[in-house]
């Protein structure tokens, strides 16, 4: 039992959760005696709470056709810089807020605390105000300034919730290196310690104010669930828990899915579910998660927390702001039995692209409405996340809040390492993080499940748009697809296209055009479109069209050689290239590297130049590495050189891979490349095939498209 429950022993929590509210019933906190109300902190806040109405966000929802419907539902405050201390010309500041919900009757206020020094680290959508070692401003000038407000004598009869750092410390054990998604600015802040002292400041001053809950975010399922994640991600909580000062007597509980699109529970694909004998654990949606749904997923971390040391009675919120998942694109039952992958996909209810996708997402709608120890361990359901406040902007945009341009939130970027190379699923036109998208938030009521009474179908329009038509392939490889199609017409407008390949949504584009990588080769694949309007209307789907992928020439040819590449230098406009490249034979026999070209196809910006070459570290050995620039005759779409790579010798047996080579050039003279349009250069850091980089064997082109 923790020291903040020992003056008082009780029945197990969850029984101590049923004898709290039969007692209080419909009793407001606030009608306490100050005394009473600050003796001794609950077991969970939300029992016989009177939750704060955010007036700054009721507005702009009631002003939206159909708003009223949520207008007044509860929501969190996210106090994500200094200046929201105290307020801005878009919205009041803490003490306003608190005064507020005193004046509404209210007894329980939500915060979100989030302005870490390097916030972040690996997404540049919500990068905050704070640089990497910044931590003694985040003590005192956010940090101490929020405490001194809550422990203004007004307030003592308000219970405050914190959202302790979204994304902070699941960041750490994730992305602070080793994996696809590393990104430098996470190993800083691994370094630093600056997370872990951040937190553990907050819990530590906030915790101390007897009026105060404090639950630390804890990602998602698809971030943490992995057997690999969850226990090292237990043991990261403890540590920034007693951390500067504090103890796990600060913390009630956790928080899963903060601003993210998870479902609360998938209804049709269970994790123990299996396909013909092959269990849905291998699906590539799931890929070996151990969890497929919020719910499970807090309830196996909360048993985690305990293991290590946090009290048994902690409780878990879930934030089901948007991943109701509803409208005419809900699966009614599971997906067909054919593999595991089409029941999955057939099935879940949660609709995105990949589940690493995390900004603005096309399809998403309002989930359950906030609730009161809903399940088992479950504090409540709460709306951290405001329904119509952006992820990101989709665009570069200038602005004075330190937040970035995330490219996850381009609805044109193809993905990272981080969402397997997939197309993000963003909506078009989104404003900065945190500011209102009148779009998303019509397509979240229109999409809301459980499905909203009064709110007009997401204000009023109903209408599809019309089938898309015209559907053909403009060009085919041995690995891919390129679709087109005739735009749709709507009543007000077409947002974008969903394109399926069978059953399943392969991605989402604003444009009518889209090319589906990763096939098999000499593999037919059925492709349609669904066109989709700002009210989360999806048309009927357009005319199936049947491609065949070649049997040769962009995927391996007869010798089965492909080229896989990464991106080992993030700055597109330094002095050097980095390209890290491996051939892995997917054919049936042996194939004698030293007949093997491989070209990585550049623009070198000076015709005068030369170039230097390196080959910093091939797992075969760099000896049997030769590395040399080519000038192109005639310059092409993205190119006017190549980066050749041969080989002194060697065979690469059937299944297997040369491994990594690490490769380098740069000008003679050192000046700057401008890589931004080179026709082989990608963003992810993580290898996956590359038809971009192309292959020859004896001079004839194995692999890939040449500019």
């Amino acid at each position: 039992m923790s020291s903040r429950r020992a003056a008082h022993p009780h029945a197990p929590r969850r029984a101590a959760v049923l004898a709290a509210a039969a007692l209080l019933g419909t009793l407001s906190l606030s009608a306490l005696p100050q005394t009473a109300s600050a003796a001794a902190k609950l077991d969970n806040p939300y029992v016989g709470a009177k939750p704060y109405v955010n007036p700054d966000w009721s507005a702009k929802a009631a002003a939206e056709p159909g708003g009223s419907a949520v207008s007044n539902q509860p929501t969190f405050v996210w106090l994500d810089r200094i200046a929201a201390i105290k307020g801005t010309s878009e919205a009041r500041g803490l003490k306003a807020h608190l005064d507020a919900a005193k004046a509404q009757g209210a007894n329980l206020v939500q915060l979100v605390i989030y302005d870490l020094p390097g916030r972040d680290c690996a997404a540049l959508a919500s990068n905050g105000e704070l640089g990497a070692d910044e931590l003694g401003r985040y003590q005192t000038d956010y940090i101490d300034p929020i405490a001194a407000v809550l422990a203004d004598p007004a307030y003592a009869s308000l219970r405050i919730v914190n959202l302790i750092e979204p994304d902070s410390l699941p960041n750490l054990v994730t992305n602070a290196g080793g994996t696809a998604g590393s990104t430098p600015q996470c190993a800083t802040m691994k370094a630093n310690g600056n997370y872990e002292k951040g937190v553990g400041y907050a819990l530590h001053k906030l915790g101390a104010l007897p009026n105060a809950y404090n639950y630390i975010d804890a990602g998602h399922h698809g971030w943490l669930g992995w057997d690999s994640n969850l226990v090292p991600s237990a043991q990261e909580f403890k540590k920034a828990a007693t951390t500067s000062g504090a103890t796990v007597s600060d913390v009630t509980g956790f928080i899963v899915n903060t601003a993210n699109y998870s479902a609360t529970r998938e209804p049709h694909v269970k994790i123990t579910d299996t396909v013909n004998g092959t269990t849905v654990r291998q699906s590539k949606w799931i890929d070996w998660n151990q969890y497929d749904d919020e719910t499970t997923f807090a309830q196996g971390l909360r048993s985690a927390l305990v293991a290590q040391g946090f009290d048994s009675g902690i409780g878990m919120l879930i934030d089901t702001s948007r991943n109701g998942w509803g409208g005419s694109a809900r699966p009614t039952g599971p997906g067909p039995s054919t593999s595991v992958d089409a029941y999955v996909d057939g099935g879940r209810i949660d609709r995105r692209i990949h589940a690493g996708n995390w900004c603005n997402q096309s399809g998403a709608g309002i989930g359950e409405r906030p609730a009161t120890a809903p399940d088992t361990g479950i504090d409540a359901y709460v709306w951290a996340k405001p329904p119509g406040e952006s992820d990101g902007a989709s665009k570069p945009l200038d602005n004075d809040e330190g937040k970035g341009f995330d490219r996850m939130c381009d609805p044109t970027y193809a993905g990272n390492g981080r969402n397997g190379n997939n197309p993000t699923g963003a909506l078009p036109n989104s404003p900065l993080a945190g500011h209102w998208f009148s779009a998303e938030f019509r397509q979240l009521l229109a999409n809301a499940y459980p499905p909203l009474s009064g709110s007009g179908g997401g204000g009023g329009d109903t209408q599809a748009p019309t089938a898309p038509t015209g559907l053909a392939a403009t060009a085919t490889t041995a690995d891919s697809v390129s679709l087109s199609w005739r735009a749709a017409t709507d009543n007000t407008g077409v947002t974008g296209y969903d394109v399926y390949r069978g059953a399943t949504r392969v991605g989402s584009v604003t444009g009518t055009s889209y090319t589906d990588t990763g096939l098999s080769a000499a593999t037919a694949y059925t492709y349609t479109v669904k066109a989709k309007d700002a009210a989360g209307n999806v048309s009927a789907a357009s005319a199936a069209l049947s491609a065949t992928t070649k049997a040769s020439g962009g995927g391996g040819g007869s010798t089965g050689l492909k080229a896989q590449y990464k991106n080992n230098d993030s700055s597109a406009a330094d002095n050097q290239i980095r390209p890290g490249i491996q051939l892995v034979n997917s054919g049936s026999g042996a194939v004698d590297l030293s007949k093997v070209t491989v070209r990585y196809w550049f623009t070198g910006e000076s015709a005068a130049a030369g170039y230097q070459t390196w080959c910093d570290y091939a797992q075969l050995g760099c000896s049997a590495v030769k590395t040399s620039v080519t000038s192109l005759p005639a310059a092409r779409t993205g190119a006017d050189r190549t980066l050749d790579v041969t080989f002194t010798s060697g065979s690469l047996a059937a299944g297997a891979s040369t491994g990594d080579l690490q490769l380098r050039l740069a000008k003679s003279d050192w000046s700057n490349f401008d890589e931004s349009d080179d026709y082989s250069r990608g963003t992810g850091t993580s290898y996956a095939d590359a038809p971009k980089v192309t292959v020859y064997v004896n001079g004839t082109l194995a692999w890939g498209v040449e500019p």
